[in-house]
């Protein structure tokens, strides 16, 4: 069968998908729920957007102190195409090793710091140049700087050295050919200082994770050889592409100023590349030091490398190697977790979308506010993605990868549907929420999308089995479910809510909320009760913190909108009904009706007829369109154009989806209104109302006919009789 993850193309193969890599059971099922906005600090400092809106407080203690290790994906040679089919990522040549190699093989000064105390050393002084090999003065750490392995060196008969590639925080990277396998191109990596003990248990340490790694995302490990002097090194494969880091430093040369990645194809990378990190999580390790040096792309495919820092998730006595700026503010005192990973991913997606100055000293583990990165005001959702990603507490961000990917792939199609011209045509269900039932009339709770059932919840089998459409009968079938788990609870409060106990509604999220107070299912509830109860003050605050949970999902933006304009925010609602709109063709129609509500309200004719114009004829909405058209070309006419109007409004009441007494009632003031206009302004022989022509004889006669059609259908004999009186009064006269 197809994997279900979002962007993915691959098939499930023995349990697991042979591109993302995930198990058919994780990769089919919704993300644990999370935080909003709200719990950052960073939030309150935004008044840009809906995250300026008030939230509902929301939170719980997390338990985030690990992953739970699954059954070891094999490698695959499948790789899915970058930009999950939404965006164009221009691939990237594969660089011949040797052009890469340093000549020579120098550590810069302004690197070198002990590895111990962090200490300047190696440092020029009085016009004398640093040295490379010595002692650290501040904690007499031994320091050496200088290559240990040479050009034509051969490690454990097979390795013949070819020079430098690099250097970082944990050792030296070379180039080596494999004699032994078609002189392939190999990475070998040692330690920069091999009198470092801590380096050297990383080493071990090292060897042991990586035996078990084994994923198409990330570079592959062929062995482990010691050279003549006792120094380890770890052979992988050569991943002949750009780092992230590198194209924003070539993007730069060539711009003459910062120029980041796309906001898109940056975007695609992280969503193309947190499958590894679901992969290395369900191993129960941690990759610890993500950053954009450390994810290459060549050809259309990502890589993830330089594995120096895994560890796992249960290690509490190996050294814990990060970078300023991505790693996450507990890691020093708490150590490293499966949310401070993820963290490291927000604040890479940050770095490479826009000029992030200061994100090393005054934005060290924070954001800057929505209204000073025109991006984020731009993008509120990605704002919000980002805010959720590096949260202060570990509990208030993303729990899991997969949860993270696919809040992201959501963001990645609002920002592309942003950028596209024309119609929507492309759709992706949610995991979490059915389709929105959109129409013309309705503004409150019931035209929103109703909760899909959590797969994952124990009773899900269950619930399918309630098939009581009845919402007291509903309600009694749940109240006796076996087991009362957050997806009976949130049956039980949407069946009261629909049989009008909004009290009962807000009884049972409550209990879901003192189950886990980030059961943003619980506050979901509370803001359709709000709606119910006539309260949109309070929808408000609990859309927008739902939204701030879920920000790649669109269900809870399409009802922050219909709260916000039922509380006079017009402009949020508007931005947000736009978005909702262009984004997915399952939500073209509740957008554009939104939009023509408030264009209607504030006297924007033209505007509202336009919002309704673009609600595809594909549409279940589009004949509820046509009538809404219909409507608003029939009322307010100006004189100079007011036949035009009727006449397209006659025009559109055929294509209008109206119960038949409707449809006769609109009709009748139509016609009435053109007769109106005629008898004030004279005959217009060249304009027709539908098929009348624009003279008084002829409206008449076609009033009369439309007044006993309305009579026809009323069940009601006092206003039959009315409207049969009405038809004798227009009818013209005849002589007999």
């Amino acid at each position: 069968m197809k994997c279900v993850q979002p962007g993915c193309t691959g098939t499930i193969a023995d349990g697991y998908c042979d591109v993302c890599g995930l198990a058919a059971a994780s990769a089919a099922s919704p993300p644990a729920a999370a935080t909003p906005d709200s719990a950052s600090p960073a939030s309150a400092r935004s008044a840009t957007g809906s995250s300026r809106l008030g939230s509902a407080p929301i939170g719980s203690a997390r338990n985030t102190s690990g992953s739970r290790p699954t059954r070891r994906l094999g490698a695959s040679t499948n790789q899915s195409r970058l930009g999950a089919g939404l965006t164009h990522v221009p691939p990237i040549a594969e660089v011949d090793p040797r052009q890469s190699l340093m000549n020579p093989p120098v550590v810069a000064e302004d690197k070198r710091y002990c590895s111990v105390c962090q200490a300047q050393v190696g440092r020029s002084r009085e016009g004398s140049p640093g040295r490379t090999k010595g002692f650290c003065a501040k904690c007499r750490t031994p320091f050496n700087f200088e290559p240990t392995l040479a050009a034509g060196n051969l490690l454990g008969g097979q390795y013949e050295v070819a020079g430098c590639l690099a250097h970082g925080g944990m050792g030296w990277i070379y180039l080596a050919r494999d004699r032994n396998v078609n002189d392939r191109w190999v990475v070998l990596k040692g330690l920069l200082n091999s009198g470092d003990p801590d380096a050297s248990r990383a080493a071990v340490a090292e060897k042991q994770f990586l035996a078990e790694v084994e994923h198409p995302l990330i570079v592959e490990i062929y062995n482990f050889v010691t050279s003549p002097d006792g120094n380890s090194y770890i052979v992988m494969e050569y991943v002949g592409g750009r780092s992230l880091n590198n194209l924003l430093k070539d993007r730069m040369k060539a711009s003459g100023t910062y120029s980041p990645i796309p906001v898109d194809q940056a975007i695609a990378y992280v969503v193309e590349i947190l499958p590894a990190f679901s992969y290395l999580h369900t191993l129960g390790l941690l990759y610890c030091d993500f950053k954009p040096a450390n994810l290459i792309q060549v050809g259309d495919s990502m890589k993830l490398i330089d594995l120096g820092g895994v560890r796992r998730v249960d290690d509490d006595q190996s050294p814990i190697y990060g970078t300023v700026g991505f790693q996450a503010p507990e890691v020093a005192r708490d150590g490293t977790t499966v949310a401070s990973d993820l963290f490291t991913v927000a604040r890479t997606l940050a770095v490479l979308v826009f000029e992030f100055r200061g994100y090393q000293s005054q934005y060290e583990t924070t954001l800057p506010a929505a209204d000073e990165v025109p991006l984020f005001a731009q993008f509120d959702s990605l704002y919000r993605w980002l805010q959720k990603g590096t949260a202060v507490r570990p509990e208030d961000r993303f729990q899991t990868a997969e949860e993270m990917r696919e809040q992201l792939f959501g963001v990645l199609r609002e920002v592309t549907a942003a950028a596209a011209t024309g119609a929507v045509t492309r759709s992706t269900p949610s995991l979490l929420f059915d389709q929105p039932a959109a129409t013309a009339d309705t503004l409150g709770w019931r035209d929103l999308p109703r909760l899909v059932i959590d797969r994952r919840d124990p009773m899900a089998s269950w619930l399918a089995s309630v098939t009581a459409d009845d919402p007291e009968s509903r309600l009694a079938a749940l109240q006796g479910a076996p087991e009362q788990t957050v997806a009976v609870l949130a049956e039980q409060a949407d069946a009261a809510l629909r049989a009008g106990r909004s009290d009962a509604t807000l009884q049972t999220a409550h209990r879901i909320l003192e189950t886990d107070p980030w059961e943003w299912r619980g506050v979901w509830l509370q803001g359709l009760a709000a709606l119910s109860d006539g309260d949109p003050a309070a929808a408000v605050a609990a859309f927008n913190a739902v939204y701030g949970q879920l920000p790649g999902e669109l269900a809870p933006k399409l009802a922050l909108a219909t709260a916000c304009e039922l509380a006079g925010e017009a402009a949020e609602a508007e931005r947000l009904y736009a978005t909702c709109a262009r984004t997915d063709a399952a939500y073209v129609a509740a957008g554009q009706f939104g939009l023509a509500r408030l264009a209607a309200q504030a006297g924007q004719r033209d505007a509202a007829l336009h919002a309704l114009d673009r609600i595809p004829a594909t549409s279940r909405a589009y004949g509820d369109a046509r009538r809404a058209r219909a409507q608003l070309l029939a009322a307010a006419l100006e004189p100079a154009r007011a036949l035009d109007d009727l006449g397209r409004a006659s025009a559109e009441l055929e294509q209008a989806s109206m119960q038949p007494a409707d449809r006769a009632d609109l009709r009748i003031r139509i016609l009435d209104s053109a007769l109106q206009h005629v008898r004030a302004n004279g005959p217009s022989p060249t304009e027709r109302v539908g098929n009348v022509p624009a003279d008084e004889l002829s409206l008449r006669t076609a009033l009369e006919r439309a007044y006993r059609e309305a009579a026809r259908l009323t069940d009601n004999p006092a206003t039959r009789e009315q409207l049969v009186d009405q038809a004798n009064a227009v009818r013209p006269r005849s002589l007999v």
